[in-house]
C-alpha cells in the first residue's frame, strides 16, 4: 500500500532567539554562507497556541482566473510548479496551500550558499519539530515575485520536491489548478477580478492565509474543512470520528503510516464516510484518514469536527480555483450528473453528484 506524504500546516509565529557567542571571524563567516549548516530537525516542545481568527472567506461557484499558464508536474496526487530561487533554477516546488510559509530543500539551500536565518517551530502533519531556515533574496512563481525571506530548508525526500511554496507566496494571487491538463494558472489578486450576477457563494473564514471552509458536511454533520493541497491524504479530527463512527477502538480497521515533512512517520486509521458534500457537489462513499495532527490544533479546530481536505480528494475535480487575498474558493467536476471515481489508497468507488449546476461543471 502507498504511503501518502503530507504537507505543512506550518506556524512559523514561534521564532526562537538566535545563539550568541564570540563574533565570528571573517573566515567562519565566509564558511557559514558558502556552506550553510542546516540541523536535523528536533522535537520541539509543547506549547505553540493556536491561530487568531481572520476575516471570512467564501466558495464561489463562478469564480474566473486569468492570469499566466505555468506548467506543472503531478507528484502521485499533489500539483508542483517550477519557481525560481534568487534567480537560479527553474525548481519543482510543490504548492502547499495549508503552509504560512514556503520551505526548500536541502540541496538547494547547499548547492545556492543560502544563509541561516533563525530556527523556528514548525507544526508539521506528523510532529511539532524545530527547524533552521535559510535567507532568501527572491522567490519567484510565475509573475510575482517576493522578497526577502527566511523559509526552512527540508529534506528533498521528504517533501516530495526541490521545496514548497505556502502562503507567503500565495496570499496575494489567485490560483487555478487544472488536475487534468496539469497546468497552474497564476494572476496578482490585487488585480480587479471579474463580477457576475449570478454568482453562488457560502460563507467560510480564513486563518493566517490558509482557506477555511465552514459550509462543509459529513454525514450531515456541520464542520471546518483547511484546503491542504500540500498533503496527499485527506485527515479529519478524532472529535469528527467521534461523531461519524462513535468511541469505539475498531481493532480491524485499515491503518497506513503518513511520512512528515521532517521525516516522521506517524499511523493513520482510514475509514469510508457516507457522504462529504462541499458547497453545490456531493461526494458519496468518501474514505479519509482519521489523527488528531498538529494542523488542527494550530488552527483552533482540535475541539471541533474538522477536516484537512487533500488532494486525493482535490484531484477529482477537474479544476480548483483559489482567491487567496478575496478568500474565494470554486470547484469544477469534469462533468454534470453523477460520475464515480476511485480516491487516494480506496479500492472502492466513491461518487460525485452536482445537481446538475452548470457553474461546477467542466467547461
Amino acid at each position: 500500500m502507498r504511503i501518502p506524504r503530507s504537507g505543512l500546516a506550518l506556524a512559523a509565529f514561534l521564532a526562537l532567539p538566535a545563539v550568541t557567542g564570540d563574533v565570528a571571524s571573517a573566515a567562519q563567516i565566509q564558511r557559514l554562507a558558502q556552506a550553510p549548516r542546516i540541523s536535523k530537525p528536533k522535537p520541539a516542545p509543547p506549547g505553540a497556541g493556536p491561530m487568531l481568527p481572520l476575516p471570512p472567506a467564501q466558495i464561489d461557484n463562478k469564480l474566473a482566473i486569468g492570469g499566466d499558464d505555468i506548467d506543472a508536474r503531478k507528484v502521485e496526487t499533489r500539483m508542483s510548479v517550477e519557481v525560481h530561487v534568487n534567480g537560479r533554477g527553474p525548481y519543482h516546488f510543490v504548492v502547499d496551500s495549508g503552509a504560512d510559509t514556503s520551505v526548500v530543500g536541502l540541496r538547494v539551500a547547499r548547492d545556492l550558499q543560502l544563509p541561516l536565518g533563525s530556527p523556528v517551530v514548525l507544526n508539521g502533519m506528523t510532529e511539532q519539530a524545530i527547524v533552521d531556515r535559510v535567507k532568501v533574496s527572491e522567490l519567484t512563481l510565475g509573475p510575482s515575485t517576493i522578497r526577502d525571506l527566511q523559509i526552512p530548508a527540508l529534506r528533498e525526500q521528504d517533501l516530495g520536491g526541490d521545496g514548497m511554496i505556502g502562503i507567503d507566496a500565495l496570499v496575494h494571487q489567485r490560483l487555478m489548478m487544472d488536475f487534468d491538463t496539469k497546468v497552474i494558472k497564476v494572476e496578482d489578486a490585487r488585480r480587479p477580478e471579474k463580477h457576475f450576477a449570478d454568482e453562488i457563494v457560502i460563507t467560510a473564514r480564513r486563518q493566517r492565509g490558509q482557506l477555511i471552509l465552514t459550509h462543509v458536511t459529513a454525514a450531515g454533520l456541520p464542520l471546518d474543512a483547511v484546503i491542504d493541497t500540500g498533503s496527499e491524504v485527506t485527515i479529519g479530527n478524532m472529535a469528527l470520528r467521534e461523531k461519524l463512527l462513535g468511541k469505539r477502538v475498531d481493532k480491524d480497521a485499515t491503518k497506513v503510516s503518513m511520512i512528515g515533512v521532517t521525516g516522521k512517520s506517524v499511523d493513520i486509521e482510514l475509514a469510508t464516510i457516507s457522504e462529504l458534500q462541499l458547497g453545490p457537489v456531493t461526494l458519496h462513499d468518501v474514505p479519509i484518514a482519521f489523527a488528531d495532527v498538529p494542523p488542527f490544533k494550530v488552527f483552533g479546530l482540535n475541539d471541533q469536527p474538522s477536516l484537512l481536505l487533500g488532494t486525493d480528494i482535490l484531484e477529482t475535480f477537474r479544476k480548483v480555483s483559489l482567491d487567496f487575498r478575496a478568500r474565494k474558493v470554486r470547484f469544477q467536476l469534469r462533468r454534470c450528473g453523477t460520475q464515480t471515481v476511485t480516491i487516494g489508497m480506496s479500492y472502492e468507488p466513491t461518487r460525485l453528484s452536482s445537481f446538475n449546476n452548470p457553474d461546477v461543471c467542466g467547461v
